[in-house]
């Protein structure tokens, strides 16, 4: 990829509001776009030389000349046309140029010191009441660290036995298991450590990497980049969703927000009724949440723990009358340093990086790090299986490719009877599309819970970079308008480069916003889509060369339901005392009464309009009984794939309306315990 150098300068000049980039700037927003897959990068510099071309400035100002040929003044206005745009090609270029110069100007150290960003908590003393551990004695029935110094220096840990990373790899392997995961984030380790427990061979591949406690440096920039799928840079087609996903041991239950919620009863109760789940109803699942909470340690947050930008929810809500609560999280000794989004310093978020994984190890499980899969292969089946008979299904090939310490990609193939996918509700069904085991509703009804935020401007310091992210929330709305389709509130932590490209609008005006974040908090506002029960607003395809198509569209209903949560954040924010509050529309609408969060519902909420993201991708591959439109029959088996199970969150049928990590982790031991009692008689490979 090599972007228009002039054109890109010019652009980015614009967009951060000050003179025109220089090659440092450049390269390093060249090395950000790194972790993309090649036909990405390749849009991001057709997105730029179209921004910068005669006919594009043509159209937006009536100008036949080059962006990087125009006046500041006028390259201002032209760049305000692009975002405005009635094409949504240039509505999708300006939001992609945008927030890759945002995200890359604010990982600046100098550029997050000027708005008087704290920075990592382990390199200073905590500076407000909710950063650090609490007074008084230590209890088991809270996730909070009470009485405790502050900690500097993670606790030393070495690699885990059974960890095979990548770089050590020297050349082609070739090896069998009882059964292969790959993935490990909440399905994948869950059902890893169940398998290897129960003595089957287990073997966990990750594309992502093992990290220790010290690799957690709390650097925002860095480990976005490091941790997370296409550096966080991942969107669905027309960058109008971004999709947060994790790309490293624990997937994304090692850089998520800690929250646990209970997969509400009506939506167990719907997935039996119309997609034919068996033993999920609330009754059944109620062991299986009782045991994920008390291995990752779930419990609720004590109300002296609560940061300034929680304490929004509780006090907006208390004042409105609203439904809220303090949230269990899964931690253990959490002393709320606030960057749980960048990893666990101080092991104290239980993700399946500090227990299922380890439990799996423990158990005799091996895992490959930095193993990518390319695809499954069906091997030729027994004589005996094809007479009907005997326990082992068909053997089944995995073929992944590990980078060795030069850089030279080798090749890791495993057989196996047993193969479970966990890769992710996109990484699944590309996977099995790529290996020519999709069709039916493997890829379709993508579901997203959209998600859009709200920022507020106080009179005191909020500092939301710092606490615990989500210790609070407000299900007021969850039953909207006598729907079980409806909407939740909760609180985010907002560090620069993340919260820059977040951020709405570009130059002085973004400037003076990211001035005074000090003083913001922000309410996300999360929707159940999928009300219109029978269409399919997303779907995820594998493309050729490698590439993956990602596309997602918000419904009537689904629009009405992110307007509605949008004014509700609005009013929470009000009623919490902020001066002001602000939504992520491309001119971002500033409330202060009533009558201007009234006005929301008459905006657009069409794509690229309003900044929408979710860190909650769901339902590609969604169990139910009929093949033509799920991806996996109700015990999570792959349709015509004996041995091949889904137990991500691609597998839900429906999106859940809470936060999903409980959910899929329920589900996964759940199934692991059913594939247990099925293969119970398995010959050893």
């Amino acid at each position: 990829m090599v972007l228009p150098h002039e054109t890109f300068a010019a652009l980015a000049g614009c967009i951060r509001g000050d003179h025109v980039a220089d090659e440092r700037f450049v390269a390093a927003c060249v090395a950000r776009l790194q972790p993309l897959p090649p036909d990405k990068r390749d849009r991001l510099a057709l997105a730029v030389r179209v921004l910068g071309s005669r006919a594009a400035v043509l159209i937006a100002v009536g100008q036949p000349r080059r962006f990087a040929a125009l006046s500041a003044a006028d390259r201002t206005r032209c760049f305000a046309a692009y975002g405005h745009s009635a094409l949504p090609a240039l509505r999708s270029a300006y939001e992609a140029v945008r927030r890759l110069v945002l995200a890359v100007h604010y990982a600046d150290p100098d550029v997050a010191a000027s708005i008087c960003y704290d920075g990592p908590m382990h390199t200073r003393l905590p500076r407000v009441p909710w950063e650090g551990a609490l007074d008084g004695t230590p209890r088991d029935d809270e996730p909070v660290a009470r009485g405790i110094a502050h900690r500097t220096v993670p606790a030393p840990r070495a690699l885990p036995r059974g960890v095979v990373r990548g770089t050590e790899s020297t050349g082609d392997a070739h090896r069998t298991a009882d059964a292969v995961v790959i993935g490990t984030g909440a399905g994948g380790a869950v059902t890893a450590a169940r398998l290897a427990e129960a003595g089957f061979e287990t073997v966990l591949l990750e594309d992502g990497e093992y990290h220790l406690p010290a690799d957690f440096t709390e650097q925002e920039a860095t480990l976005t980049a490091e941790l997370y799928a296409e550096g966080a840079l991942r969107t669905t087609d027309d960058l109008s969703v971004a999709l947060v996903q994790g790309r490293t041991v624990g997937g994304s239950t090692t850089v998520n927000w800690m929250i646990m919620l209970r997969t509400p009863d009506g939506v167990l109760e719907e997935w039996h009724r119309e997609h034919g789940t068996v033993g999920m109803l609330p009754a059944d699942m109620r062991p299986a949440f009782e045991r994920v909470e008390a291995r990752v340690h779930a419990r609720r947050v004590p109300d002296d723990a609560h940061s300034a930008n929680n304490r929004i929810i509780l006090d907006g809500a208390a004042a409105l009358g609203w439904r809220a609560s303090s949230a269990m999280i899964n931690a253990q000794g959490c002393i709320r340093c606030g960057f749980c989004g960048v990893g666990c310093r101080h092991d104290a978020k239980q993700s399946t990086l500090v227990t299922y994984v380890p439990h799996a190890l423990q158990q005799g499980a091996t895992l490959y790090t930095g193993a990518h899969v390319d695809r499954i292969e069906l091997r030729e089946r027994s004589a005996g299986e094809r007479a009907g008979s005997g326990a082992t299904p068909a053997r089944k090939r995995v073929h992944a490719r590990v980078s060795g310490p030069s850089g030279a990609q080798h090749r890791l193939t495993i057989d196996a009877p047993i193969v479970v996918v966990a890769a992710g509700a996109i990484g699944t069904p590309v996977l099995l599309q790529r290996s020519g085991l999709g069709g039916g509703g493997v890829g379709n009804w993508l579901r997203l819970h959209p998600t859009t935020a709200v920022f507020g401007r106080y009179d005191r310091d909020i500092v939301s970079s710092t606490g615990i992210p989500l210790s609070t929330m407000c299900d007021e709305f969850s039953l909207w308008n006598g729907s079980p389709y409806g909407f939740w509130l909760e609180c985010p932590p907002m560090h620069p480069s993340f919260s820059a490209a977040a951020m709405p609008g570009f130059g002085a005006a973004h400037r003076a916003r990211m001035a005074t974040i000090r003083q913001q908090g922000i309410v996300i506002a999360l929707t159940r889509d999928g009300a219109e029960r029978t269409h399919s607003s997303g779907r995820v395809r594998a493309g050729r060369g490698g590439a993956v198509s990602i596309k997602y569209a918000l419904t009537s209903a689904d629009r009405a339901r992110v307007a509605a949560s949008t004014a509700a954040a609005a009013r929470l924010h009000l009623a919490a005392g902020a001066i002001e509050a602000g939504t992520l529309h491309t001119d971002p609408v500033i409330c202060r009464s009533e009558r201007d969060i009234a006005a929301l519902g008459r905006l657009s909420y069409g794509a690229n309009r309003i900044g929408l993201f979710s860190a909650h991708v769901n339902g590609t591959c969604r169990m139910g009984t009929d093949p033509a439109t799920s991806g996996a029959s109700p015990d999570g088996e792959r349709h015509g794939v004996r041995g091949l199970y889904i137990t991500d969150g691609s597998l839900l049928p429906t999106a859940p309306g809470v936060n999903p990590q409980e959910t899929i982790m329920a589900v996964a031991a759940t199934l692991a315990d059913r594939m247990v009692d099925r293969h119970a008689g398995i010959t050893r490979a």
